[in-house]
């Protein structure tokens, strides 16, 4: 059975590398243990991922991604902070999901996407908040369709046709 790509391949590049030996045996041992056709599908990844973490250091590098937070919800200061925190990201924030852990904690899952120094600065701010104990944003370059715009005309901007519905 073929492996389908989301992606389409409308060029392809060859690379040549040298490595060392033990490293070579260790990236076939994940290419391997992930169910990978090939290293390069391996190698891809891992440069797409530095990629992308590297674009969060470039101003005005428009990203999305996700940032997980793990945090006390002992009281609900720490969820009226973070909260308060996302409400001054209206922008960037597309979405959260939150669940319960043990041991009073929580695990926040924010969808982001917007300039890489935004999503930054939100990071630092959630940082902030006593009672985040951990915290982790991750980013891709690829980013989500765009939503609605303010204002868009049915059948014009790109929007449904506006046609009635039966």
């Amino acid at each position: 059975m073929a492996l389908m790509t989301l992606e389409p391949i409308t060029h392809l590049a060859r690379l040549s590398v040298s490595l060392p030996a033990e490293l070579l045996a260790r990236l076939d041992s994940m290419v391997e243990q992930r169910g990978l056709s090939s290293r390069s599908q391996m190698i891809s990844e891992l440069i797409r991922r530095e990629l992308a973490e590297h674009n969060e250091g470039i101003p005005g590098a428009i990203l999305s991604g996700t940032i997980t937070l793990i945090y006390r919800a002992e009281s609900g200061r720490v969820r009226q902070a973070l909260a308060q925190a996302q409400g001054e990201y209206l922008k960037e924030v597309i979405s959260a999901q939150h669940v319960f852990l043990e041991d009073d904690q929580s695990l926040e899952v924010l969808l982001v996407q917007g300039p890489s120094e935004r999503l930054l600065a939100l990071c630092d701010r959630l940082r902030k908040i006593r009672g985040v104990h951990q915290i982790k944003l991750v980013t891709a370059t690829a980013l989500l369709p765009p939503l609605h715009a303010h204002g868009a005309v049915p059948g014009r901007d790109g929007g449904p046709s506006g046609a009635p519905h039966e």
